[in-house]
């Protein structure tokens, strides 16, 4: 026999898998994607010390892309990694901020600002705190003084290729472009991340921290953003019938 406990364990599934409540789908799988980040990104930072097998794995991927360097590869990882640049990203972030202030997407335009602008600022603080340096070489492909941990290039693209990535999938109303917008995306960011481990500017370790990271970042962001905005949307709902009765009385005096 089902009791109260039961039912009410249910109810509160059913509601957080609701697609329509405002603390439903959207913010499960925002949680639930900031906790997988979180979770990531702690392994990861665990595992840095120069004891740690992660250590070695880093040492050994970052000789195996070194070994392989042909000037070709080079002038082409060059290219793609200035997808993910400071200069790249502010220049990408602004176009995007006016189109969505002509487009009044306010809401979508609050997003971009927290994502990129916080997102730049954890990058440092969490470089500034692990204090980690980027690999040595003898003849670099890049010479870079900052601190290596975690891979900004990577964190940065995570964060705008992702953001853009959800806004296709919010307003695109065919399926198939709104696959092509997320593996898009995902591509662009992988491809980012190898090349900074293949110029020699980062470990892998430096890479998936910097995904990690962005993912718990992205995700709060949207989550935050999404909520609030169902919220006021479910308020104005809830209100409309309430003046409608409210001027009901008035109408028909008038008649």
């Amino acid at each position: 026999m089902k009791g109260p406990h039961f039912e009410r364990g249910l109810r509160f599934m059913r509601d957080r898998f609701h697609p329509e409540n405002y603390l439903g789908l959207r913010l499960t799988i925002g949680l639930l994607a900031m906790v997988l980040g979180g979770w990531s990104f702690s392994e990861v930072a665990e595992g840095l010390g120069p004891s740690e097998e992660l250590a070695a794995v880093d040492q050994e991927v970052a000789g195996w892309f070194y070994q392989r360097t042909r000037p070709p590869l080079t002038a082409f990882a060059r290219i793609v990694t200035s997808l993910g640049s400071v200069g790249f990203l502010i220049a990408a972030s602004v176009v995007s901020g006016l189109f969505l202030v002509r487009r009044r997407s306010w809401d979508w335009l609050l997003a971009l600002v927290l994502t990129m602008g916080g997102g730049s600022l954890l990058n440092v603080m969490l470089k500034h705190f692990f204090h980690r340096q980027r690999p040595v070489f003898e003849n670099p492909l890049v010479t870079l003084t900052s601190f290596g941990f975690p891979s900004g290039h990577t964190m940065g693209s995570t964060l705008f290729f992702g953001l853009l990535a959800i806004i296709a999938a919010h307003t695109l109303k065919p399926w198939r472009w709104r696959l092509v917008a997320v593996a898009t995306a995902c591509l662009l960011v992988a491809a980012i991340g190898l090349t900074r481990i293949y110029l020699g500017a980062h470990y892998l370790s430096d890479v998936l921290a910097a995904l990690a990271a962005g993912l718990v970042w992205l995700a709060f962001c949207w989550t935050t953003v999404e909520t609030f905005r169902r919220r006021r949307e479910e308020q104005a709902k809830n209100a409309a019938p309430v003046r409608a009765t409210c001027m009901e009385p008035r109408s028909n005096q008038a008649q």
